[in-house]
C-alpha cells in the first residue's frame, strides 16, 4: 500500500494562488485508507482553502470529487466531462495517481496536495513501472505532473545534465530525457516560468525505514 502525508497548507495556497476554479480530486483507495486523501479529507481540504482565500479576498470556486482509484484510467475516465469547466487540478492521491491525471488531462495543470511517503509492495507477478520513489518532498506542482526523481536517470531537481541529447538520456537511450519532457508540458501549459524555480537538493543520507503517523493518532503498542 502506499503511504502520504497531507502538504503544508501555506505550500498547497501558494499552490493554487492564480486558480479561479479548483476540482480538487480525491483517491478512494491507498490515501483513503492511511486517512490523507479520501472523500472526507477532500471535503476538509476544499472547505480549508475556500475559507482561507476568503479571507485573503481572493475567492475561489473549488468542488471536490472522489474517484475510485487515480492510478486506474477505467476510474479517471468519469472525470472527462467536468475538467473541462476548472483552471487546474488539484490531488489527493499519491504520486502514481497524480502522475496519472496529469496525463489523462495534459492540457490542465495538475496540483499535488500529498507528499507521497512510503510505498508497500504488491506480491503477485506482473509488469510495473515506478512513478514515485516517495521522497517527501513532491515537486510535481512544478514540473508538469512528471517526476524529475524517477524519470530522470540522475534524479536531477533542476533541469537536465549536458549529457541530454535530442529528448534522449545519455545513460538509457530509449529512456526519454525527462527533463525535456517536463519543457514540453511546461509549455503546452504556457507555464515555462517554473524552470526558473530552484529546488534545494534532497537529503538522501536518510535511508532508515520510515513511519508516518497521522496528527490525532497514536503509535500503537506493541
Amino acid at each position: 500500500m502506499i503511504v502520504a502525508k497531507r502538504k503544508p497548507f501555506d505550500e498547497i495556497k501558494e499552490l493554487l494562488k492564480s486558480y479561479k476554479k479548483v476540482l480538487n480530486v480525491g483517491c478512494g483507495t491507498c490515501v483513503a485508507v492511511c486517512l490523507v486523501g479520501g472523500e472526507k479529507e477532500v471535503a476538509v481540504l476544499s472547505a480549508e482553502i475556500e475559507m482561507a482565500r476568503k479571507l485573503d479576498d481572493n475567492p475561489i470556486q473549488i468542488d471536490g470529487y472522489t474517484v475510485e482509484r487515480q492510478c486506474d484510467r477505467e476510474y479517471l475516465a468519469e472525470l472527462d466531462e467536468m475538467v473541462e469547466k476548472y483552471d487546474a487540478l488539484i490531488s489527493m492521491a499519491c504520486g502514481v495517481g497524480i502522475q496519472f491525471l496529469a496525463e489523462r488531462f495534459p492540457d490542465k495543470p495538475v496540483l499535488p496536495a500529498v507528499d507521497t511517503s512510503g510505498l508497500a509492495v504488491n506480491q503477485a507477478a506482473g509488469w510495473y513501472e515506478e512513478r514515485c520513489r516517495s521522497c517527501s518532498s513532491c515537486v510535481l506542482g512544478w514540473t508538469g505532473g512528471i517526476c524529475p526523481v524517477t524519470m530522470c536517470a540522475k534524479g536531477l531537481y533542476n533541469g537536465p545534465c549536458g549529457g541530454t541529447n535530442k529528448g534522449s538520456c545519455e545513460i538509457h537511450k530509449d529512456q526519454p530525457c525527462a527533463w525535456y519532457k517536463i519543457y514540453e508540458r511546461l509549455l503546452r501549459q504556457n507555464r515555462l516560468e517554473n524552470l526558473m524555480r530552484v529546488h534545494p537538493a534532497n537529503d538522501w543520507k536518510d535511508q532508515t525505514p520510515r513511519t508516518l503517523i497521522q496528527p490525532g493518532y497514536k503509535k500503537p503498542e506493541n
